[in-house]
């Protein structure tokens, strides 16, 4: 009999989705958008395919990366303007939550969160022994709780996390919201904002939380290449904190963790401003023409500052079925009839809101 953590005996893997062929042969479909996983359907920067194809003409691959990414570092630090030594990299921000909770987390420790949440924050959690502290997010509009969650944290609690947009609920939380909730916190806890989707929000001039890193020192922000970049297949995520936080999570960041390949991809994509700014334009106008169906139609959502729109219908599994059936895959699973769905290009959205419709008028 192996002997491992007992907690690791108690969780379920990461469970993948099916590949894409196998989904097509099963349904008997041409073509297969999946719209689960909140990535880029507007593709990548053209110019990541060619500083990834310039590399790969001119480079072995026989020696290691440069384990700083320092290229990268220095032009990530310039545009945020942190010093370089407040940047921890690593292979998606699922690596660097990972390192987050090794760095901070003993047995004992709590774990405060919104649910429903990205799972990673909790899992992680899990394994190094914390105990989660779930808050409900606010039921009619899928906000944080934010008086709930402090309530939640007490001397035990090392983190707390909000993600912001947050998954899957696609709410967005206010900078100002955020500042009166940290100020009302214990200094040593550490409060981690997950900015994954914040690219995608428009409703206000600066949606990001940069601003309270120079305020607070136990906060720390979050980003990622995955989503708005399009790199979701490089792996790209980084944190900004403190030097001396930073400093801790580098003592167990793998050494070589970042390969060539996702340091060139990420530094021009970073360049490619323009290819961002015309993703985050589509995406917002996609965004309003769902939630203007979803009104008609009387569905249930929360308003989407993301990439994806949380919604539920009557018999929610349904409609992702007749949406499979056309071959559209979206998320499901994360709470009982509700569905995320990541929002498609133009063309596609026409046709999954007739079937929206469609599928309404039956009810």
């Amino acid at each position: 009999e192996y002997s491992m953590k007992k907690i690791i005996g108690q969780l379920k893997p990461y469970v993948p989705e099916e590949p894409a062929e196998s989904v097509k042969a099963r349904l008997g479909v041409d073509r297969l958008v999946r719209l689960s996983a909140n990535e880029n359907p507007y593709g990548t920067s053209p110019k990541v395919r060619e500083a990834v194809l310039d590399y790969v003409v001119n480079n072995d691959a026989n020696l290691y990366p440069d384990g700083n990414a320092s290229a990268l570092r220095a032009k990530l630090a310039n545009y945020w303007n942190v010093e370089e030594n407040q940047l921890v990299i690593g292979v998606g921000l699922d690596e660097v939550i990972s390192m987050v909770n090794k760095t901070f987390i003993n047995t004992g420790d709590s774990i405060v969160i919104s649910v429903p949440a990205f799972s990673e924050y909790g899992l992680n959690g899990l394994v190094e022994g914390a105990v989660i502290r779930e808050v409900p997010c606010i039921e009619a509009t899928g906000q944080y709780d934010f008086g709930a969650m402090r309530k939640a944290v007490d001397d035990t609690t090392r983190l707390v996390w909000i993600c912001n947009p947050n998954n899957p609920t696609g709410t967005y939380e206010s900078v100002e919201d955020i500042r009166k909730f940290i100020g009302t916190l214990p200094d040593n806890v550490l409060v981690i904002i997950d900015e994954a989707y914040i690219d995608f929000v428009t409703s206000v001039e600066v949606p990001t939380a940069r601003a309270l890193l120079d305020e607070f020192p136990n906060v720390c922000i979050m980003r990622t290449f995955s989503k708005a970049y399009g790199l979701a297949n490089y792996r790209v995520g980084y944190m900004m904190s403190s030097a001396e936080l930073a400093n801790y999570i580098q003592t167990i960041r793998l050494p070589y963790n970042l390969n060539t390949l996702s340091q060139v991809a990420a530094e021009a994509a970073f360049e490619d401003q323009e290819f961002l700014r015309a993703t985050v334009r589509k995406n917002a106008v996609e965004r309003d023409l769902w939630e203007q169906t979803l009104d008609e139609v009387k569905a249930t959502y929360y308003k989407s500052g993301a990439n994806f729109i949380f919604m539920s219908v009557p018999n929610a599994e349904a409609l992702a079925d007749e949406w499979l059936a056309k071959g559209y895959q979206v998320r499901r699973g994360q709470r009982e009839n509700w569905l995320r769905v990541t929002l498609p290009p133009a063309d596609d959205g026409v046709i999954m809101r007739s079937v929206l419709k469609d599928y309404m008028a039956r009810q």
